[in-house]
């Protein structure tokens, strides 16, 4: 492989305007798809298997134009000190707002608080429930605004008016500001790394235009693939996180060629076949986590995953042929690696005194470099590895103990900030009427097996209102066909507590035995069943996706590494990673520790979806540091030196390039903890953290202490998987041959045959 990309490096970089020409076209051509592609059309959310779908499913059946996965609004009304809701006034204008929102385009239903009960006991507090024919999503901007005006005229009159229900999630956006100093830090990063602005600017260029290219050629296939809104969102954050990091890798090597004394053309073919070789494998570890989100069966998780795979096969394919186009492009702007910038008369006599990089100038002997922070490390981390070990492993292990307390659910209104009308309208509900009416239960009654119909919702009815943490159950309503019914419960607690959970358990225990009994059959459904059912899906699929993601991931190490126990050592210190970050996700989001300093107003269950989402995201992200730290480490080892030198020597190449990459993946999740959307914040801390406790404490102390520990081990492999396994040489052992050749006087001719 190696020589394969070294080649193709080369022809980049002499065929450059033929390279950037054919990306450039790409992207435009992308972008004019998505500029004309038809508008995607509704994308509800779906579960397959799931009790809470089933009955979704039955009730489109059973109750045509009922919309069932339609959104929901409901505007809460407080009378004024020492009034109630249902003094004439307050009535004449509650009943003024049913109207204006009756008359409003998707609106199926609008109900009168004083003919459904929904007046509070002391008159205080009244709601009134809006249904729509359209899934909350996705519903019209125009409608969205309807809603939210249509309690302007009720406040004018003293009322106070809030809004809640999914009909105002029109889907989470992270912070513009925290994304714009997310990638002001990561540019510094660069700069600093990389010692000028043009070589800096070049990771950034290329991963916009792979980000420009993946995400426009979603939105062009929105429509024909039914993708939602949401499905360009992950491919956003992960194509442009490793978009930059696969171009700094490939951009830092290159220096390091060049500061060896190879000319650019040279450089950027060994950059792009010793650096791109660990980039094709890093990728395809991202790429194996992202589409193997597709084990969940939740269509919008597998859509999310590959089209974010998509991108990061597009930024692969990027660093490795636009890179060394735009190296060519930049030529002597970017300096060797550790070279000063020289004062602008020596820079213009070195650019009239004969050819650039002349062999002359590559011959002249280099004054030794004065050991780095990275070297200094890994020197002190071979004379004391077992410590290292030990404080990493401990450390890691003590932050991740309040995962042990994890508790899933998915955040409702109750966790928005105090300031927004959503939770502003959740306590008013709480206060007035209790927290269980921010997520009434629906149950679907299908008796087209029962002898007596009505009999048997009868009895289900009779069931439930004997149940614990039962409020209210509503009369059954029933379709035209007499054959199914939908009863509404209002639980006690509110819709993310462990007794909501309970009670929803001990309803479908309780439909069991009157199935037996009736032939009815009882089924639990609704926006707080549907996060049940989906948390409950989510936490099944976790092992099995993990094993399937880690399988793979380390059969492909294997490979890559020709060791089995360096891809063991990359797994298990993974694991411990993503239990420290989860630890550390508990302790803010559901403990409440230092959730001021986050802006955690709410502290709660974890977002059922956090475990399967880091264990993917972070995986990926996680075998990329190790890919590229260890590839040096072996590379060094395979060319002669002991297993303590060469951890020394990959450190000194990689260490500071791998430090700088983490940093920039932090600064671009960390600009999502700004956002006010706590689903969001927690999954830009989660990430960045992990990131922080991957790179900075696994890869970088923990992987040199087991290496050292281990030795000449670290690389055992029996013979016969040697001989089974296909050699990949990442390690440009094929360049060496090259370099072999070059050294010859008659080589010329091997040059050209290289160079075509």
């Amino acid at each position: 492989m190696a020589t394969f990309l070294y080649t193709l490096g080369r022809f980049a970089f002499r065929r450059r305007h033929f390279v950037a020409l054919i990306w450039v076209a790409l992207l435009t051509l992308a972008g004019v798809g998505a500029a004309s592609a038809p508008t995607p059309g509704t994308t509800s959310f779906s579960m397959p298997g799931t009790e809470a779908q089933k009955a979704f499913d039955l009730l489109e059946q059973r109750f045509p134009g009922a919309s069932a996965d339609g959104g929901t609004g409901r505007i809460v009304f407080k009378a004024p000190e020492g009034e109630k809701m249902t003094d004439a006034g307050n009535r004449a204008t509650v009943a003024k707002t049913v109207k204006e929102l009756s008359d409003g385009s998707e609106v199926v239903s609008v109900t009168d608080p004083f003919t459904t009960d929904a007046v509070s006991e002391d008159g205080t507090v009244a709601y009134t429930s809006v249904k729509y024919d359209t899934p909350g999503m996705e519903l019209a901007d125009a409608t969205r605004d309807a809603l939210e005006a249509a309690g302007d005229d009720a406040r004018a009159t003293g009322l106070t008016v809030d809004i809640g229900g999914d009909a105002l999630q029109a889907g989470a956006e992270p912070g513009a500001a925290g994304e714009i100093v997310g990638l002001a830090i990561a540019a510094v990063v660069l700069v600093i790394t990389l010692g000028s602005l043009v070589a800096a600017g070049l990771p950034l260029l290329t991963a916009v235009i792979g980000v420009g290219i993946g995400v426009s050629t979603i939105t062009a296939l929105a429509k024909a693939l039914d993708l939602g809104d949401t499905t360009s969102t992950l491919a956003l954050m992960i194509g442009l996180a490793v978009g930059i990091d696969y171009a700094l890798f490939i951009v830092s090597r290159y220096r390091g060629e060049l500061a060896d004394g190879r000319d650019r053309e040279e450089a950027a073919g060994r950059a792009a076949g010793t650096a791109g070789s660990a980039v094709v494998f890093a990728g395809l570890t991202v790429v194996i986590a992202l589409a193997g989100l597709a084990v969940v069966n939740v269509p919008m998780l597998t859509k999310m995953g590959l089209a974010a795979a998509g991108t990061v096969v597009v930024a692969v394919l990027i660093a490795l042929t636009m890179i060394p186009a735009l190296l060519g492009f930049a030529g002597r702007r970017i300096r060797p690696a550790g070279e000063k910038r020289r004062p602008r008369g020596a820079r213009e006599a070195a650019r009239t005194d004969g050819p650039q990089d002349s062999p002359k100038e590559s011959e002249k002997p280099r004054t030794p470099a004065k050991p780095g922070l990275g070297t200094r490390w890994a020197s002190f981390v071979i004379r004391r590895p077992a410590a290292v070990l030990l404080l990493g492993v401990v450390g890691l292990g003590a932050i991740a103990v309040p995962a042990t307390g994890l508790e899933l659910g998915l955040p409702d209104d109750g966790s928005q900030p105090t300031s927004t009308t959503q939770r502003r309208a959740y306590d008013l509900l709480s206060d007035g009427f209790g927290p269980g009416f921010n997520g009434p239960l629906m149950i679907v009654v299908d008796a087209r097996q029962s002898d007596d119909p009505k009999a048997a919702v009868s009895t289900v009815t009779a069931g439930i209102k004997g149940l614990e943490d039962v409020v209210t159950v509503t009369p059954a309503a029933f379709n035209k066909a007499g054959d199914t019914a939908t009863i509404t419960v209002i639980p006690n607690s509110k819709p993310s507590s462990a007794q909501t959970e309970d009670l929803v358990h001990a309803i479908r225990a309780e439909g069991t035995g009157i199935k037996a009994d009736t032939g009815a059959e009882v089924l639990v459904t609704g926006t707080t069943a549907m996060n049940i059912d989906f948390s409950q899906k989510l936490n099944e699929a976790l092992i099995p996706y993990l094993g399937l993601v880690v399988g793979l991931a380390f059969l492909l190490l294997i490979v890559v590494f020709r060791s089995v126990l360096v891809p063991l050592k990359a797994a298990l210190g993974f694991l411990l990673s993503v239990l420290a970050a989860l630890g550390a996700v508990v302790a803010v989001f559901q403990w409440g520790w230092l959730g001021g300093l986050l802006g955690v107003e709410e502290p709660g269950p974890i977002m059922s979806m956090m475990p399967i989402f880091m264990v993917g995201v972070v995986f990926g992200l996680a075998m990329d540091y190790e890919v590229f730290l260890v590839t040096r480490i072996r590379e060094a080892h395979v060319h002669g030196e002991t297993p303590a030198q060469a951890i020394v020597t990959g450190f000194r190449h990689s260490s500071r390039v791998v430090a700088a990459a983490a940093v920039i993946m932090m600064a671009v999740f960390g600009g999502f903890i700004t956002a006010g959307e706590q689903m969001i914040k927690m999954i830009g801390f989660g990430l960045a953290i992990a990131v922080f406790f991957d790179a900075f404490v696994v890869r970088m102390a923990i992987v040199p202490a087991v290496l050292a520990l281990l030795g000449e081990k670290a690389w055992w492999l029996p013979k016969w998987l040697d001989r089974a396994l296909p050699d990949v040489d990442v390690e440009g052992e094929g360049l060496r041959a090259l370099d072999s050749r070059n050294a010859d006087p008659d080589a010329d001719n091997d040059r050209e045959l290289v160079r075509t």
